[in-house]
């Protein structure tokens, strides 16, 4: 399968999951479906490397409990945003994680004493939220407030965790290794905050199939991406992620009678255009010690 193909393929299953997130936040919380989709994803990811040969054993585990801190993390707050909020409103929140690595960029630059910061990555930033203003502006209603902050934020760690698997990446750790561990940040701190609030020991068929499904399409979508990566245009992949806001747009409509505002659909596109921007950027500054930098995103 193409590249393009694959980040299609990989857009729409995040999209999908994100589908049976919100459907599962009606019976379970944040704490549950993060245990029960790392895991699936543990399961899988183990299975899919001993059908590879690829060993699962680290040199760098603190490397990767850090990253899983702060991905699960991410990852609980956006399951709460998706439980809180429109579909896409939530999507598109977490997809700013772009325009957060493009203002970490200023900031490093800043604090290293650069005489100069690239304008270009200013007006990204600047541009990246003023399309979350006009997002949550017709988006959000004053109950809503709180998720939307949760949503912003799990972006904003979302960026910290791509740049970690970035590093892990750099010394050598493969994908299919850093998403397993991942998975099991993801289930035991599932499990702690399931064991703190309590959990559903009887289930029903159909949240059964959710969470399930939640697990299954997540990782699929993980690996699809992952391989995309590896065989394509790193530029050319990214664009194609932001197809997720879109999908998921369209199920928000169909499937939950969300709002449709042209204020909404505007910000959509800043943001859209905003992310792009700063993935062009960042991969020009980068080029010159690291070409090709770009990394497959997990969903976090």
């Amino acid at each position: 399968m193409s590249a393009p193909l694959l980040m299609i393929c990989a857009s729409f299953l995040f999209a999908t999951m994100g589908v049976c997130v919100k459907l599962a936040s009606d019976t379970y919380g944040p704490g549950e479906i993060v245990m029960y989709r790392g895991l699936v994803g543990m399961m899988g990811i183990a299975l899919l490397a001993r059908a590879r040969g690829v060993s699962l054993r680290t040199r760098v585990p603190m490397m990767h409990a850090w990253r899983s801190i702060v991905g699960v993390t991410a990852l609980t707050l956006w399951f709460y945003a998706i439980g809180h909020m429109p579909l896409a409103t939530a999507v598109t929140l977490n997809y700013m994680s772009s325009v957060w690595m493009a203002l970490f960029l200023i900031g490093g630059a800043v604090v290293v004493g650069a005489q100069r910061v690239d304008p270009r990555l200013v007006t990204t930033v600047l541009v990246g939220f003023v399309g979350v203003a006009m997002v949550l502006q017709p988006s959000v209603d004053r109950d809503q407030l709180v998720p939307g902050l949760v949503g912003l934020g799990s972006g904003m760690l979302s960026a910290l965790a791509y740049l970690q698997v970035t590093t892990l990446g750099r010394v050598g750790e493969p994908e299919l290794r850093v998403v397993f561990y991942f998975s099991i940040g993801g289930f035991l701190t599932g499990l702690v905050m399931s064991l703190i609030q309590g959990w559903h020991v009887h289930h029903t068929l159909f949240g059964f199939v959710l969470l399930l499904a939640t697990g299954v399409t997540a990782t699929t979508a993980q690996v699809a991406m992952t391989r995309a990566y590896a065989i394509g245009r790193p530029l050319s992949n990214a664009s194609l992620q932001y197809l997720g806001i879109a999908f998921s747009f369209v199920y928000g409509i169909v499937l939950f009678h969300d709002p449709l505002t042209w204020a909404a659909v505007g910000g959509m596109v800043l943001i859209v255009g905003a992310g792009l921007a700063a993935s062009r950027l960042r991969a020009t500054t980068l080029a010159v010690t690291a070409p090709d930098t770009i990394q497959p995103p997990s969903d976090t």
